[in-house]
């Protein structure tokens, strides 16, 4: 997944999380390409962390040859109804396991990689932002003031809207953005 580090000699130094940084270096530009929204708001962070996880996460090395191949996999991890939240929390508890168990052992140090990482998405779990209700627009009779747990809030150029965990904004944001790439 990740080049390993090496700590010749014991010297220690600075270690820089150059894959997360890369990785968010990735979506940023995927995302400023698709020109979707301004990348001072929300959403467009929240849509930057959740490709830069994907990218993070997935398997193989970001640059290099096989880019549309990398693409089409960014692609598939991002699309609707593929489990997504479930792939990034598998991962990040492999990362986890793997780190503590080098810690443990002295073979290695935190990784701030992993560290970075585990911060993207405890943002994009914990930080709800307000979106419009897909269930709930063109919904026959429903009512303009209430989802079905009455969180809704109505807007009258928008329609309903609802608090919604920012990954569940940014998947898809990202989905476009690769495809819009």
């Amino acid at each position: 997944m990740r080049p390993e580090r090496h700590d010749e000699g014991g010297a220690g130094g600075l270690l820089v999380p150059m894959e997360w940084m890369y990785a968010e270096y990735v979506a940023d530009e995927l995302l400023r390409t698709g020109d979707l929204m301004p990348p001072t708001t929300l959403e467009y962070r929240a849509g930057r962390d959740a490709l830069a996880l994907t990218i993070f996460l997935s398997d193989g090395p970001v640059g290099g040859g096989g880019g549309m191949t990398r693409m089409a996999e960014w692609r598939t991890l991002t699309a609707y109804g593929t489990g997504w939240r479930e792939w990034v929390c598998h991962q990040l508890d492999l990362l986890e396991t793997r780190a503590f168990q080098a810690e443990r052992t002295g073979a290695a140090h935190v990784d701030p990689d992993l560290e970075l990482a585990l911060a993207a998405w405890r943002w994009l779990e914990e930080t709800e932002l307000l979106a419009p209700d897909l269930d709930a627009v063109g919904a026959p009779g429903g009512d303009p003031l209430t989802a079905g747990d009455g969180s809704a809030e109505w807007h009258e150029e928008e329609g309903p809207q609802v608090w919604t965990p920012a990954w569940q904004l940014g998947l898809p944001l990202g989905h476009l953005a690769i495809h819009l790439f």
